[in-house]
């Protein structure tokens, strides 16, 4: 058995990418997108005839309107592959607009419903601000189910949680990252690697939270930059990975006597009390965490300009 059989026992199994030829190969259960992904797939030739008849279709006098048909067109080629759901990000630019947030959520659901996709296939993804998370809340309310996104600290989990959202992906793969920079050269691989990973303990605690404390918000995983940090989580609700990982893990033999890292029976036996943020404590406590404010205020920026990148594109298309 190779390590993608033996993972795919425990967790379930997400392709993170926008090229949708990639993903029939692994067989996932859900897939992810977000604006960077998008942006590397419009870039490949046999993409490129897709943004061209959207543009064509939509025109640019309202590029938020023709970046949500765009958005949707790669999310509608995707379901055609998958059983499950595709999570599609909201433009990281209203990630501190509530009120906007659950407008361009609202219609991009409008999108699906019009291509005949249920609502229950589509997860809107929202960067994990308190205003995205008070927009997911108001979404959730609605039935329209979230992908929290650009989580890298307790205090985002726990406050997801509590506003009942559907879904969150920490981010294993930035949180490393940073530790390792931090470091420099005293940084020791080896040692920092599987459950000692940083952003492989960061998913534990949430993990271990969550079912001890009985919040049913799923946990995806994501961001990965090795297959070490994956199978460290195996046994976590969802995992999220990039297609060059996934062909990493379906070519690589799985030991004997494999056992995923994370149950539930396990997670129930840490001692982690209750606690709940409002909007000041939340803050707070996200400033606290040097790694979290730094790698969300980064990955915001660079989504962001990556949407910028993508409507350059629709306007040399146009």
């Amino acid at each position: 058995m190779n390590q993608l059989d033996a993972l795919r026992q425990y967790t379930k199994v997400v392709a993170d990418t926008g090229d949708f030829r990639q993903i029939a190969q692994f067989q996932p259960r859900d897939a992810t997108t977000n604006p960077s992904l998008i942006l590397k797939a419009v870039q490949k030739p046999d993409y490129a005839p897709l943004l061209l008849d959207i543009v064509r279709s939509r025109g640019v006098s309202n590029l938020a309107d023709t970046m949500d048909h765009l958005l949707v067109r790669f999310g509608c080629e995707i379901l055609t592959l998958i059983p499950g759901r595709v999570s599609t990000e909201v433009d990281a630019r209203l990630s501190f607009d509530t009120e906007a947030t659950v407008a361009r959520a609202e219609h991009l659901v409008e999108l699906y419903e019009g291509q005949g996709v249920h609502i229950d296939r589509v997860l809107i993804k929202i960067a994990s601000t308190w205003e995205g998370i008070q927009a997911a809340r108001i979404l959730e309310e609605r039935g329209i189910h979230t992908n929290l996104t650009l989580l890298f600290s307790f205090c985002q989990a726990v406050a997801c949680g509590h506003a009942g959202v559907q879904l969150i992906s920490p981010f294993v793969g930035r949180i490393y990252d940073w530790y390792r920079k931090q470091a420099g050269a005293a940084w020791d691989d080896a040692a920092m690697s599987g459950p000692n990973d940083p952003g492989v303990q960061s998913v534990r605690r949430i993990y271990d939270y969550y079912k001890q404390h009985g919040v049913a918000t799923e946990i995806m995983g994501a961001s990965f930059r090795n297959v070490g940090q994956i199978m460290a989580l195996s046994g976590c609700d969802l995992l999220t990975i990039s297609p060059e990982l996934l062909a990493q893990l379906a070519t690589t033999p799985v030991q004997p006597d494999f056992a995923p890292s994370l149950t539930v029976a396990q997670a129930r036996e840490s001692a982690l009390p209750a606690v709940q943020f409002d909007e000041a404590s939340f803050r707070y406590a996200l400033n606290e965490d040097a790694m979290a404010t730094e790698k969300l205020a980064e990955g915001i920026r660079a989504f962001a300009a990556d949407a910028v990148k993508l409507e350059a594109l629709m306007h040399a298309a146009a």
